[in-house]
């Protein structure tokens, strides 16, 4: 059986983060070699070995498939876990996977291109889910939630062919506390991006590694990184959506109060259920007084 990494299994190396890009991963041969780009991509790699521990995520011998969008969240995250496993700090086979959905205008050739220049394992797959969103929903409604399924479900079907036990996503410290934020305004419960989860189906793993990464940075990275981004032109486009809103919010708090964004991320995993009010989660109704020994026969 498997074991799931310890910090041992991490610990085993010095400190490879205190070499320069010389020993980093082919990926990284063109990147600059400043001292600000050296912090901000030990900084994304350490966010990233925190969140992969934490949680459990790695299990030697494993397979992930690693969903690339071409947007520079995605990019950044592959990236990243190549450069940790060239440095043998994560011990499980990667494998890109694009899903190309049939939107508008999507140049097909680019990651295809990239991915193949890079020597990056891949698989480029075409499912035209496009058309069933726009058939499927009125005029002027958000694309996200469908798209997301039926993108999701594509994806667990490829992980399930290529024998992956995990399929990788990119998001990062600003997705999770925006859909914080979106439940606790318009759903009424507590809820954000779990870093880890098993499929409704219990057989394939969703691991968010990049959930400390903060957004701005993985934005930086891109930029040093010259990715090709590719916009999103089917949900990137919609103006007005709840997320958006949330965004700016959070920015706004962000810009008065530095630091905010970082606080609440890390409360999402310090949680004391008693000072809530479900009582799903603490047994208000079993609270008594403690004894005070002071009563009649004591």
């Amino acid at each position: 059986m498997n074991e799931i990494a310890t910090p041992a299994l991490f610990e085993a190396h010095a400190d490879p983060l205190a070499e320069d890009l010389s020993g980093a991963h082919p990926l990284f041969a063109m990147a600059p070699r400043s001292v600000e780009f050296n912090k901000l991509r030990k900084r994304l790699i350490r966010n990233m070995r925190e969140a992969i521990e934490k949680f459990g995520m790695a299990r030697p011998g494993e397979r992930w498939l690693v969903a690339i969008s071409g947007g520079k969240d995605s990019y950044g995250m592959l990236a990243l876990l190549l450069d940790l496993k060239w440095r043998g700090l994560l011990p499980v086979e990667l494998l890109a996977c694009n899903l190309d959905q049939g939107q508008p205008n999507f140049p097909k050739h680019i990651l295809p291109e990239w991915l193949t220049a890079s020597g990056i394992a891949h698989r480029i797959e075409y499912k035209d889910t496009y058309s069933i969103v726009t058939d499927k929903l009125p005029q002027g409604a958000t694309y996200c939630s469908l798209c997301s399924r039926l993108r999701r479900g594509n994806l667990y079907r490829i992980a399930r062919e290529e024998g992956c036990s995990a399929l990788v996503l990119g998001h990062h410290r600003e997705d999770s506390l925006e859909t914080f934020f979106m439940n606790l305004f318009h759903g009424g419960k507590l809820a954000a991006m779990p870093p880890r989860l098993m499929n409704d189906d219990g057989d394939i793993e969703v691991l968010r590694p990049m959930i400390y990464c903060a957004e701005p940075d993985l934005e930086k990275f891109a930029e040093h990184m010259q990715f090709p981004i590719i916009p999103c032109d089917l949900c990137g486009s919609q103006e007005g959506l709840e997320r958006n809103a949330m965004k700016a919010m959070l920015n706004d708090i962000e810009k008065r109060m530095p630091g905010r964004k970082d606080v609440m991320i890390r409360a999402l995993g310090n949680v004391n259920a008693s000072h809530l009010l479900d009582p799903r989660l603490f047994d208000f109704l079993g609270l008594q007084k403690a004894s005070t020994g002071t009563g009649a026969g004591a």
